[in-house]
Parts: C-alpha cells; structure tokens; sequence
C-alpha cells in the first residue's frame, strides 16, 4: 500500500516538473512521518525514501535511534526553544524556524557542539494567525541579524499554506514566497545561501512545484490519514 502511494506521489512530482519545465532532480521528497510507526517508516525506507519530516522533538529523537543512519529527519513542526538541544545533530534541516529568538536558541546549542545547524526560516505568506512564522515584510530584518550567528547556515524558506479544497487557491501564495526567494538570491547575502524552498504538502505539492518548491513535505499521499 506504501508502494503505491510512493510510486503514484513520485509520478506526480515527476508532471508537475515537467509542467513547470524543470527537472524531477530537483525536488526533494519528504515523507512525513509523525505519529507513524516505524513498521510504515521501514516500508517506505525499502521504496528509497531517505528523507523523513517529524513534528516532534521527541518523535526525532525516538526514531533517529531505532532506525538506519542514513535517513536524513527534518525538522517541519514548531520547535520550542527549550527543545533545542535534543534535535541539534539529529535534524539534516529544521524548516522551522518562526523567531530570532528561536535561531539564537539554535546558535548558542550548535556553538556548544561546534555543529553547523542548517535552517529554512518559517514564513507565514498568507498572514494566519493560527500559524507561527515570520510576516513576509519582516523576513529580510530576520535573515540579517541570523545570519550573523557563525553556527548557522540560512538556506532558504519554508511555509504552509491554507487549508484550501482547491489546491489552485495557495498558488499565489507559493508564487509570492518564491518571487521573495529569488530577491534574496540575487541579493547574495553572506552566510545565506537560498537552495531549498519547503513549500507544498499532500493537498498542493504538484501545484507547489510548478510554482518552483524545492522540498515537498508529504504524509497522508503517502502514509494514509491519520
């Protein structure tokens, strides 16, 4: 059942690169697995899925333990300060991260195991309130006071867009978040390298893609609903 799923969801990634005119390459297949038992995580792991999201410290912590070391765990859910210290050196990438506060939390742990801890900064594109994440006016004043912190490394952005039926209604916030992405590319901002854009989740991924996502954060196409 994994299989299928895995296989109908790459198919998918696969039109929307070639809609879009971009290569497959590119795009980076994160199969969400919180609150998943490692028995589906295992399935998935035999398809070749390398990359797993987790919204939860604790769930990292557990499953980086009990699984291969080549898996690389996201980050995807809100990470409190104080739980900082578990995932630095478990997470390949925290896509998180919503406050200056926060990244001074990351870069005082990081310093203390002499780690580079590499971050996408959390923008909140459509402006929810019930989302955490910088306002798209406020990002640039955040990404020059972290990027001052020599134990971390900006790469890029992430956001969740609305809950929508219709995947075509977050177009435009994808679109926007992407235009942001490529200003601050251009601006070439040191300790900032702007290559991964986490944008897109089982609803809209392809739509996400043709509006240039670099990471797709994908669980119920893949491990069923909750």
């Amino acid at each position: 059942m994994v299989k299928d799923r895995i296989d109908t969801v790459r198919e998918n990634i696969k039109a929307a690169c070639i809609r879009a005119g971009r290569d497959p390459k590119e795009v980076t297949l994160v199969a969400v697995s919180k609150t998943k038992p490692i028995e589906l995580i295992q399935e998935a792991y035999r398809e070749g899925i390398r990359d797993f999201g987790e919204n939860k410290v604790q769930e990292i912590v557990e499953k980086h333990g009990a699984m291969a070391d080549d898996i690389r765990w996201h980050m995807i859910g809100h990470l409190q300060r104080n739980k900082v210290k578990q995932v630095i050196g478990k997470a390949v990438l925290i896509h998180s991260v919503d406050s200056v506060r926060l990244a001074e939390q990351i870069e005082e742990e990081a310093a203390k195991q002499n780690i580079l801890v590499n971050i996408l900064l959390e923008v909140n594109v459509a402006k929810e309130e019930s989302k955490y994440g910088f306002l798209l006016e406020e990002t640039e004043e955040a990404i020059l006071k972290i990027k001052k912190f020599p134990h971390i490394k900006i790469r890029g952005f992430m956001t969740i867009a609305p809950f929508v039926e219709n995947s075509e209604e977050n177009r435009n916030v994808f679109q926007k978040l992407f235009q942001f992405y490529v200003d601050m590319k251009s601006k070439n901002i040191d300790n900032v390298s702007m290559d991964m854009l986490s944008m897109g989740m089982s609803g809209d991924y392809e739509v996400a893609i043709e509006e240039g996502a670099t990471i797709v954060r994908v669980g119920t196409s893949i491990f069923g609903a909750r």
